[in-house]
């Protein structure tokens, strides 16, 4: 393995991590709400009165966020190495583990861990648990994917 150090952004990432965590802290803050995506999302299929206007904002934000950094940095062109079935079959398995963990990445690693909730704990150390594997798997197993 090597480390990619024409592409190492550790200040970008540090921007972007404060970022994360200063608009979960005022979701939190204003509304009481967690900011897991997983949970926000599954809020508008099933709308209750005054509970879309900030959820439809902030997927809004959400999407409207690259555009905005494109506007004012040079976006490395994205090269995507798997299939489009591949993709599909990932997504469902993200969304299985979602459903499965009561939570994504962000409920559980950003807002959970914060909370100092054993719960999101494990729920975190399984969810990366299984990306290692995952991974380890598909790379040196099975031999595909990307060697950086």
């Amino acid at each position: 393995m090597t480390l990619d150090t024409l592409h190492f952004t550790p200040w970008a990432s540090l921007a972007g991590g404060v970022l994360v965590g200063l608009a979960a802290v005022w979701l939190m803050l204003s509304s009481g709400r967690i900011a897991g995506i997983s949970g926000i999302v599954g809020g508008l299929l099933r709308p209750r009165a005054g509970d879309v206007g900030w959820r439809v904002a902030f997927i809004v934000g959400l999407m409207a966020a690259p555009w905005v950094y494109r506007a004012v940095a040079v976006v490395p062109e994205a090269q995507i190495d798997a299939s489009t079935a591949m993709l599909l079959g990932a997504g469902l398995l993200v969304g299985f583990g979602t459903r499965l963990g009561s939570g994504c990445t962000s409920g559980h690693g950003v807002c959970g861990l914060s909370r100092l909730s054993w719960r999101s704990l494990v729920a975190t150390l399984c969810f990366m648990a299984a990306g290692f594997l995952t991974v380890y798997v598909v790379r040196h197993l099975l031999g595909m994917g990307s060697s950086v």
